[in-house]
């Protein structure tokens, strides 16, 4: 038995962002090595105030960020988080926000990426930021 993933851009897409992600509504728009886009809605995300979760920002600029160093590593190897942080800016209250994912650093053994979430009205309500570190599949 083998463990090896094939990290292609139809895989990815095909495996989504995870079962977090899929509760959460998220609906993957754009997906490359330049530039990753996902959108998700406000409601049933919020806090008890009714505005958006800050960690729901978060979640969806770790899916984003995670999916695209995993496009990025390649066939054989599996890029994990090792550092994220949020400055969330503004309030989304109803509809959807959007993620965009750009690359700031892609190395073998490390990416950086930032996402900006803003709202329906291209408002920026997050910026998040995530270091992967490209490792190899463990054999097995």
């Amino acid at each position: 038995m083998t463990n090896s993933i094939p990290n292609d851009r139809d895989y990815l897409l095909k495996r989504g962002g995870g079962a977090l992600a899929q509760k959460m509504g998220f609906e993957v728009i754009e997906f490359s090595d330049d530039r990753a886009v996902a959108t998700m809605p406000v409601e049933g995300n919020t806090q008890p105030d009714l505005l958006l979760h800050g960690g729901a920002y978060v979640v969806l600029g770790e899916t984003l960020g995670s999916m695209a160093a995993n496009l990025w590593a390649g066939a054989g190897k599996l890029a994990v988080g090792i550092d994220i942080n949020a400055t969330h800016t503004r309030s989304a209250t109803s509809g959807v926000v959007t993620g965009v994912c750009t690359p700031i650093h892609l190395g073998r053994s490390l990416t950086v990426h930032e996402i900006a979430v803003t709202d329906e009205q291209g408002r920026r309500c997050s910026t998040i930021r995530m270091t992967n570190l490209i490792k190899d599949l463990p054999a097995g």
